[in-house]
């Protein structure tokens, strides 16, 4: 199971298929209400295919070990064990340099060196606690919560494993620094995590000791996004970066109890990353500019879309917020439509890869948030998206209840 299954199982139409009245999950992203139904369609033999895979993925994952931040294969000399390292992913050796260094900006190369540093143990706890949270959630076999337990105490809270609550060097640069405020991109996927701890609420192995550490946690990183030279800088950032880097913040202070500060994160979103990032006909040009155009046209959008999701819970909303001149979250939805109708060509910069599949999940998101259900039918035009279509309608009413 792909980790883009995060960005799929959010902010969908809620389920009709069946009255459920389980309390559904307080979960930030995730709307808790899909969840319950669709785990009652499961359980009623909805999204088979689906719940095979799941279970498959999970099972996999549980002949896995424990990932730990401190089992580094590059230790950096003077640097905590507990801290996490990882190398600044489109940057190379210059070969004009008999020692390559500094090294030089290949923006849109991924360096495969950086597979050798935390990224790679972060994402790989990161889909084992999915992936474990998940299939309980689904299935209530008590094996897979116990696992999870172990893979976030072993991260969050184990004095001899944790992480220490900073990215002092993330995507570091050899030969020029020991840390960037852009690594903390690394953690982008950090909202999902907190909704998957949200949902081991009341599961086996999991307490209220456990609870307690990983907010405190929670609370020491978000103090360290706001107050450190790397979190101001990243603060400023004028993408994608800025708007996950707000998507993490709000997260985070919504996990920790911190409302005000979620909402004063989520007001300022208008300004500072809708009304600067868009057009007014819905380009977002600083994406547009990179070689994976495409890609991060997508990946801007989804931070944003989890934003205004966030924004609900405090009585933000992103999903309708206007400019005078048209600048929102309609509009840069709306202007990726007619190319992935194949009514226009992409002519911007792509590299390699590339792909409109996550626009369903987006527009799907949207008819909810936006209140505009001809989002819906616009998903339906979009071709045959394989895993990414199975993944959103088993969180949706369209197929959830076909076998």
């Amino acid at each position: 199971m792909s980790t883009r299954l995060l960005a799929l199982l959010v902010c969908l139409p809620a389920l009709t298929a069946c009255a459920v009245t389980e309390t559904a999950p307080a979960t930030l992203v995730l709307r808790g209400e899909n969840l319950v139904q669709a785990r009652a369609q499961a359980k009623a033999g909805g999204a088979a295919a689906a719940l095979k895979k799941l279970k498959r993925e999970a099972e996999k994952t549980l002949a896995l070990p424990v990932v730990v931040i401190t089992q580094k294969q590059h230790p950096q000399p003077g640097y905590d064990p507990h801290d996490y390292v990882s190398l600044a992913t489109y940057y190379w050796p210059d070969p004009a340099k008999s020692n390559g260094l500094p090294y030089i900006s290949r923006d849109g190369e991924r360096n495969p060196e950086t597979e050798e540093y935390d990224h790679v143990a972060l994402s790989r706890m990161e889909r084992a606690v999915h992936n474990l949270v998940q299939a309980w959630y689904f299935t209530g076999e008590q094996k897979y919560a116990e696992a999870a337990v172990r893979q976030l105490r072993a991260w969050f809270s184990d004095p001899a494993t944790r992480m220490n609550p900073n990215l002092n060097h993330a995507q570091m640069v050899k030969g020029k620094d020991t840390g960037r405020g852009t690594g903390i991109i690394d953690t982008h996927g950090l909202p999902a995590l907190l909704d998957d701890i949200l949902l081991l609420h009341g599961a086996p192995g999991w307490n209220d000791d456990d609870e307690k550490k990983l907010r405190v946690w929670c609370s020491e990183f978000l103090v360290w996004m706001r107050t450190s030279k790397n979190g101001k800088k990243e603060a400023g950032a004028t993408n994608n970066h800025g708007s996950w880097y707000d998507a993490q913040c709000a997260a985070l202070a919504l996990f920790t109890g911190d409302r005000a500060q979620a909402k004063e994160i989520l007001e300022q979103c208008k300004t500072r990353r809708i009304a600067t990032q868009i057009e007014p006909d819905g380009r977002m040009p600083r994406e547009l500019q990179r070689t994976l155009s495409l890609t991060y046209t997508f990946f801007n959008l989804e931070a944003l879309f989890i934003n205004a999701r966030l924004g609900e819970h405090v009585g933000v909303d992103l999903w309708n917020f206007r400019t005078a001149d048209g600048r929102g979250l309609r509009a840069a939805l709306e202007w990726t439509l007619p190319y992935a109708l194949h009514e226009k060509k992409w002519e911007n910069k792509q590299i390699h890869g590339g792909s409109f599949g996550p626009l369903y999940g987006l527009l799907r998101r949207a008819s909810v948030g936006c209140r505009e259900p001809s989002y819906e039918a616009q998903a339906g035009r979009l071709a045959t998206l394989g895993d990414e279509k199975m993944w959103t309608d088993f969180y949706s009413p369209a197929v959830a209840t076909k076998k």
